[in-house]
């Protein structure tokens, strides 16, 4: 039997490898969404990507070589008054937030988002 990595650890290591502006967005999106959601289950999923749930998907966080992107599986059932979704807006379901390099993200917002995703999968799992 092997010793496979954790889903935590999946994601410690792409952090780590990306080691530009890109794993050092993700590991601060990682961290708010622990603040936001302290009880969130973290996954790994579709062959790398980094996922952050709690009755249900709450978000992904997908590296591309422009962007990181946090895509809300939910996301068109979120309020969003501060306009944080700039990706992904004609989707019926997911809304997602591109973070290019430089870009700063509205910390209390997006945890606020964070927390109305955990709210909307729980509602929904009843």
């Amino acid at each position: 039997m092997t010793n496979s990595p954790t889903p935590s650890q999946r994601i410690d290591a792409r952090i780590a490898e990306l080691g530009d502006w890109r794993g050092a967005t993700l590991k601060r999106l990682r961290a708010l969404i622990h603040e936001a959601v302290p009880d969130v289950v973290e996954e790994w999923k579709w062959r790398g990507v980094p996922v952050w749930s709690r009755d249900g998907i709450l978000c992904t966080g997908e590296t591309y070589k422009a962007v990181v992107k946090m895509t809300f599986a939910r996301g068109a059932a979120l309020p969003d008054p501060a306009r944080l979704f700039n990706a992904s807006l004609e989707g019926r379901a997911r809304r997602a937030i591109d973070v290019r390099e430089g870009e700063a993200v509205d910390e209390e917002a997006l945890k606020a988002l964070i927390r109305a995703a955990a709210a909307v999968n729980a509602e929904a799992k009843g």
